[in-house]
């Protein structure tokens, strides 16, 4: 469902992305993990079209990102680590713009809306203008706007930023059961812990290379050989 192909990215003389490869496939909840400055954003900036490769390739469900955005897009919720909403509006004319912007039908909309905000909690605030909202709860209606356009592929940068433990429970169910239903979550994160808590295979990118692509249980086996936690071989793969 996602496919990275030798993608790099250069800003002048620096490399933030070197030469990376890599694949997610159908029902994979993917982590993503390395230190400030390792190239995570940028990664997935190229992903959704925000920043154009140097070199290489991203397909979203077989679709290029760049020679095919459209196709590819709509295929693909994303959630960035800073969401933007439009502070005047409420959070349910929030979602009915971003249906709009999808091409969703009023009625398939409207019911899409309820379903969602009845899932994530929201019935209390959605009438309520963006500028009044929490952290968390921008965070959550980010969340809900990314899903209503039912994508196959979810790309999530820093899902835990501002959620309480309630929202990051009511959060991580709903990204579970997308993988479940057959869906590919890539999710960018410092949260060590989060990482193994969801994850089915872990890359680590460090300077722009990546450092560490397996499954979880390939994990454990290393982080045996050092103190058994996950923050240890992290630490052992991102030396300077």
């Amino acid at each position: 469902m996602i496919e990275l192909k030798n993608l790099t990215k250069k800003f002048g003389d620096f490399t933030a992305v070197d030469d990376l490869s890599l694949r997610v496939d159908a029902g994979e909840f993917f982590g993503f993990l390395g230190p400030n400055g390792a190239g995570k954003t940028t990664t997935i900036k190229v992903m959704t079209g925000l920043y154009a490769p140097t070199s290489g390739e991203v397909r979203i469900n077989g679709y290029d990102i760049q020679r095919e955005p459209l196709k590819a897009k709509e295929r693909l919720g994303y959630v960035p680590d800073m969401p933007f909403l439009y502070e005047k509006l409420t959070g349910r004319e929030f979602l009915f713009f971003k249906g709009g912007l999808f091409g969703i039908a009023k009625r398939t909309l409207q019911s899409r809306i309820e379903e969602l905000v009845y899932r994530f909690e929201m019935g209390d605030w959605i009438d309520k203008r963006t500028e009044d909202y929490s952290q968390g709860m921008r965070q959550r209606l980010t969340i809900v706007a990314t899903l209503l356009h039912d994508p196959k592929v979810i790309i999530i940068d820093e899902l835990m930023v501002g959620l309480d433990p309630r929202s990051a429970r009511i959060v991580k169910d709903a990204l579970k059961e997308r993988t479940r239903a057959g869906g590919a979550v890539f999710m960018s994160t410092h949260s060590l812990p989060t990482a193994e808590e969801l994850c089915d295979r872990i890359g680590i990118i460090h300077h722009g290379k990546l450092v560490f692509l397996d499954t979880l249980s390939k994990l454990r086996e290393q982080k045996q050989r050092l103190d058994g936690t996950l923050e240890s071989l992290f630490l052992e793969l991102t030396k300077a």
